[in-house]
């Protein structure tokens, strides 16, 4: 199979376990929300999911780049199959409190972190085999992640309202399977990290790292995107549900938001995979973070009317989504071959490092502040956070002749 058929198994397995945990992630939390009022429990879930997800995430690289990232993607989404279905099977048993669904969302979060860091490292050997700009590569993925994350959420709450929480979450197993399938079939075996002369878990492990801390436009992004999830995740998490649920709206507004959202965003990353590869990189990366969560987040604190706050998401997520093309293509150009599993594990996990608290810090601040102070102040440091290229000298590195992948 060539690099074309290749790059469409890959984007339908991004679609089917993207999406699919889309629906869990609006599933989880509006059951905990729903059931004991807590916003602070709400956090601590998403918590318990997300922090050895990042664990996990940064151990993996070593793996990937030994047992190869298509072995490595097939295996974990066909556990994660398992995992996520244990919530539904204790809910139906007449079990499921908070302390056994907190150990249950943190083994999902243990096994789905290798398959995302997998899928991302299959993304040079595809763009290799098939002769394709790393930007076309990355701009069809996203496409892909925006697009799960559209159908995901907007299927998510339709899911709850006609089937309840715990078939919606059996629902997320299936499309895990079907990501396993899609690897499976369409991914040629010899499709993978590329090998590396064997030496211990520890070196390679070390090798990841130093390759990683040594350039300064890497450590840049994983410092600066790793802020801006915080603020992601507090808002899809706690800020969102917490604003529907004050304005007397239905558990399906959580999701057309989000994927009014993602909805923009697949227009935006669609340009970008034309065109990305000719786009004043800097620039778009600034304007495109400045969309993605300021402006969310300030219309909800100033309470617009829906209207007003659908339109502001649309293209808010059209200008987010030229970022992933962006930044997919600058990691892949920086990072060695050889090293690709290592490298973009670490990247995945520190960019993901404070997430597991951004639940948690929305529900401490709504509780001692109210909804609107956290989502004012969150947007405004989220602004912050995007401003900071513009003022950090080794941002302008983005715009500089790419160097040679060794």
């Amino acid at each position: 199979m060539g690099g074309k058929g290749a790059l469409m198994a890959v984007a339908g397995a991004t679609i089917a376990s993207v999406g699919g945990t889309r629906v869990s992630v609006v599933a989880i939390p509006w059951l905990v929300l729903t059931t004991t009022g807590s916003p602070v429990l709400t956090g601590l879930v998403g918590m318990a999911e997300l922090l050895p997800y990042v664990v996990a995430k940064a151990l993996a690289g070593p793996l990937i780049d030994r047992v190869g990232a298509r072995r490595i993607s097939i295996w974990s989404d066909c556990l994660s199959a398992l995992a996520v279905a244990l919530v539904p099977l204790l809910f139906w048993a007449g079990i499921l409190s908070i302390w056994l669904l907190l150990p249950a969302v943190a083994l999902l979060g243990i096994l789905r972190a290798p398959s995302d860091a997998a899928k991302q490292a299959l993304v040079p050997s595809v763009a290799a085999l098939g002769h394709m700009p790393l930007e076309r590569v990355t701009g069809v993925l996203g496409v892909s992640d925006r697009l799960a994350g559209t159908l995901g959420v907007a299927g998510a709450g339709v899911l709850i309202a006609l089937m309840g929480t715990a078939p919606a979450l059996l629902v997320n197993g299936l499309t895990f399977l079907l990501s396993a399938l899609l690897v499976g079939l369409g991914v040629p075996r010899a499709i993978s990290a590329e090998k590396t002369a064997r030496t211990s878990y520890r070196a390679d492990f070390a090798a990841g790292w130093a390759t990683l801390r040594n350039d300064p436009v890497l450590v840049g992004m994983v410092a600066m995107i790793a802020v801006t999830n915080l603020f992601d995740q507090a808002y899809a998490i706690v800020l969102l549900p917490v604003w529907v649920q004050g304005a007397g709206l239905e558990v399906t507004w959580v999701g057309l938001f989000l994927a009014t959202f993602s909805g923009g965003a697949i227009g935006g990353a669609a340009i970008a995979a034309a065109f990305a590869e000719r786009l004043p990189r800097l620039a778009i990366y600034v304007i495109g973070f400045i969309c993605a969560g300021p402006s969310p987040m300030l219309a909800l604190a100033f309470a617009l009317p829906v209207p007003a706050i659908l339109a502001i998401l649309g293209f808010s997520g059209f200008a987010a989504g030229f970022l992933n093309p962006i930044i997919g293509a600058i990691l892949f150009e920086r990072i060695p071959a050889p090293m690709v599993g290592r490298v973009i594990a670490l990247v995945g996990a520190l960019a993901w490092a404070l997430m597991p608290f951004g639940g948690l810090y929305a529900g401490v601040l709504v509780d001692y502040a109210g909804l609107s102070v956290a989502l004012g102040l969150t947007g405004m440091l989220y602004l912050a956070a995007a401003l900071s290229p513009l003022a950090i000298p080794r941002f302008r590195q983005m715009n500089r002749a790419r160097p040679a992948r060794a």
